[in-house]
């Protein structure tokens, strides 16, 4: 009595059928998390190149990473936003002389400065900064503080370059000294001097500048109002430059 013969199974091709199925499905999903990843890139890339022309105008009134950090933590802050036609000069000048001496001269990246890092790190040494104030401006503006500090790195770098271009070294100035940290919550040079000193920023003696100037590397663990014996001689390093800062400060003029 004859039956239907039973289908012969080749187990070893449907293995390979369902591996080969695997890899496509796997190759298309990587693609779309390609696309993805492409997609987010363009747009926050987008994000500072639109903010840097709203940021234009001498009403707008730029905010930080940091300062948005505070407001999201409920932490709060203090800023006053000030025209630096009302800070004093000298401040502005002692800022230059301790942050970044070429700020009049390079565009947005001090190349000399980045060469050295690179020869350095090369040659197996500790590396020095090489931030000018452009760089710390877009950093503090549109990104992050650690971690990932190298990644951040090379995105500071072209975003420097492009604010330069597009801001003045005025602006540029003014942003600056209306976001940068001076304390723990204490943002903006108006805010510091009256933290600090007591006074608004356009009665800043030469010492006060300076003292403010050199706690902005670390200004959570220095205080100006209450200097030690090394942060006093660095302010009287930066008060002797900033007195004869000259073209060095030109472009503020």
């Amino acid at each position: 009595m004859g039956g239907l013969a039973e289908p012969i199974v080749d187990h070893e091709t449907e293995k390979l059928d369902m591996a080969t199925r695997s890899r496509g499905v796997n190759r298309r999903s990587l693609r779309r998390w390609v696309r993805r990843g492409i997609v987010v890139a363009a747009v926050l890339a987008l994000i500072p190149t639109v903010l840097t022309f709203l940021y234009l105008p001498s009403f707008v009134h730029p905010v930080s990473t940091l300062m948005l950090k505070d407001l999201a933590t409920f932490s709060g802050y203090d800023r006053r936003w000030v025209s630096i036609d009302d800070v004093a000069p000298v401040l502005a000048h002692s800022v230059i002389m301790s942050e970044d001496g070429q700020f009049c001269f390079h565009r947005g990246v001090d190349l000399g400065e980045l060469r050295g890092v690179v020869d350095d790190a090369l040659a197996g040494e500790a590396t020095r900064g090489a931030s000018t104030i452009t760089m710390q401006t877009v950093k503090n503006l549109f990104l992050w503080s650690r971690p990932l500090g190298s990644v951040r790195k090379v995105v500071e770098l072209p975003l420097a370059v492009y604010f330069d271009a597009v801001m003045s070294k005025r602006r540029i100035m003014e942003i600056y000294l209306n976001i940068a940290e001076w304390g723990p919550g204490i943002y903006g040079i108006e805010a510091a001097a009256q933290h600090h000193f007591g006074i608004p920023a356009k009665q800043l003696s030469r010492r006060q500048a300076a003292l403010l100037a050199v706690t902005l590397p670390n200004p959570i663990a220095r205080n100006p109002a209450k200097p030690g014996p090394g942060l006093r001689r660095l302010a009287n390093l930066i008060e002797r430059r900033a007195g004869r800062s000259g073209a060095y400060v030109g472009c503020l003029e």
